[in-house]
C-alpha cells in the first residue's frame, strides 16, 4: 500500500472551505475578491495564533479554557502600561505581553503538573480569576483609543508587502510551529505524550514537564494576541474576547486535533481556524445574524468530535483484524 502524501482530513477540510467560498461567491462575487480574502485572513489571524497554542495543549491530552481570559488580561495590562508610559517602544510592549501570557500559562501548567488537577478544572478556575483581575486593575473602566498612543494602535495595522503586521504575525507563528512540531525534540515529545504517556515515560520523556511547556506556549501566544487584539480594535475592557475560547477549541477540533491527544497537525489547526473565519465573515453576506456563530461553532465541535470518534473506532477494528489475520 502506498503511503498517503496528503493527509485526508486536511484535504477534506480544504475542499469544504473552497466549496463554502464558491457557494458564497454565487450570491456575492465580491466576497472572493483577493482584497476581501486578505481581510478575512487578517480577521482570522488572532484565531489562528490561539488555535496553534491550543493545539499543543490538546495534543498532550489537556485543554486550556483560559486563553480568552489570558488575552483579555494581557491586553488590558499592556493598554494601561501604554497609557502610563506612551513612549515605551512597541518591541518592549510585545515582550511584556509574551511574558505576561507565558506566566499565566505557567500557572495553569504548574497546577496540572505538580498538583495533578484535571486541566479542564484548572483552566475554568483561572479563566474566572483572570477576568476578576482585569476588573481589579481597571476598576471596571475601559481604556479607549484616545488614551492609547498612535504607535501602540498602529503596529498591527501597518502594512508590509500588502498585508498588515497582524497577518504577518499569524504567518510567522504558523511557520515556527510547523518547524517546532516536525523538527524539534519538544514537538516530538508533545506527540509522544499525547499518543501514549506511559510509553513516553519509558523513553525518558517527562510527561508533566511537557504538558507544562505546552501551557506556557499557549499562554505566551494568548499574551501576544492580547496586545494585537487590543491595539487593532483600540479598546480594552473586562469582557473583551468573551466566549472566544469556544472558537479556539472549535478550530482545533474541526482541524482534526484529537481531544484524546496525540493526533493532529499544524495545517489542520490553521484550516480549522480559516473555516470558522470564512463562516464568521460570510454570515452577514448571506443575511444570517452573527449571533448564530456560537451555535455554529458548538455544532461544528460536536460533528468533528463524532467524526473523530468514528474514525478512531474504525482504526481500532482494522488493528484488531490485522492482529487476527496474523494469529
Amino acid at each position: 500500500m502506498l503511503p498517503r502524501i496528503i493527509p485526508v482530513r486536511e484535504t477534506i477540510l480544504a475542499g469544504a472551505i473552497l466549496a463554502l467560498l464558491a457557494l458564497i461567491a454565487s450570491r456575492f462575487a465580491g466576497f472572493v475578491a483577493p482584497s476581501n480574502l486578505a481581510n478575512v485572513f487578517n480577521d482570522t489571524s488572532p484565531l489562528i495564533i490561539l488555535a496553534l497554542g491550543q493545539m499543543v495543549v490538546i495534543l498532550t491530552r489537556c485543554i486550556d479554557l483560559s486563553v480568552a481570559a489570558n488575552l483579555a488580561l494581557t491586553g488590558m495590562a499592556v493598554a494601561m502600561i501604554n497609557v502610563a508610559m506612551p513612549g515605551l517602544p512597541i518591541p518592549v510592549i510585545i515582550v511584556i505581553a509574551l511574558l505576561l501570557g507565558a506566566a499565566m500559562g505557567a500557572v495553569n501548567g504548574l497546577l496540572v503538573w505538580k498538583l495533578s488537577i484535571p486541566p479542564i478544572v484548572v483552566t475554568l478556575g483561572t479563566m474566572t480569576i483572570f477576568r476578576g483581575i482585569i476588573f481589579l486593575i481597571s476598576g471596571g473602566k475601559w481604556v479607549n483609543s484616545h488614551e492609547m498612543s498612535e504607535s501602540f494602535t498602529g503596529f498591527p495595522r501597518a502594512e508590509v508587502l500588502g498585508l498588515p503586521l497582524l497577518s504577518w504575525a499569524a504567518i510567522v507563528t504558523v511557520l515556527l510551529f510547523a518547524i517546532m512540531m516536525a523538527r524539534t525534540p519538544l514537538g516530538r515529545s508533545i506527540f509522544a505524550v499525547g499518543g501514549n504517556p506511559h510509553a513516553a515515560v519509558y523513553t525518558g520523556i517527562n510527561v508533566g514537564r511537557t504538558q507544562f511547556l505546552a501551557f506556557v506556549i499557549s499562554g505566551a501566544l494568548a499574551g501576544l494576541t492580547g496586545y494585537l487584539w487590543v491595539a487593532r480594535y483600540a479598546v480594552a475592557y473586562v469582557d473583551i474576547a468573551g466566549g472566544f475560547e469556544l472558537e479556539v477549541v472549535a478550530a482545533c477540533v474541526i482541524g482534526g486535533i484529537s481531544i484524546a491527544g496525540g493526533v493532529g497537525s499544524v495545517g489542520g489547526a490553521v484550516l480549522g481556524a480559516l473555516f470558522l473565519g470564512v463562516v464568521k465573515n460570510a454570515l452577514p453576506v448571506v443575511n444570517i445574524s452573527p449571533f448564530w456563530q456560537l451555535a455554529i461553532s458548538g455544532s461544528a465541535i460536536l460533528i468533528a468530535v463524532a467524526f473523530n470518534a468514528r474514525a478512531g473506532r474504525k482504526k481500532g477494528r482494522i488493528i484488531l483484524k490485522s492482529a487476527e489475520a496474523k494469529s
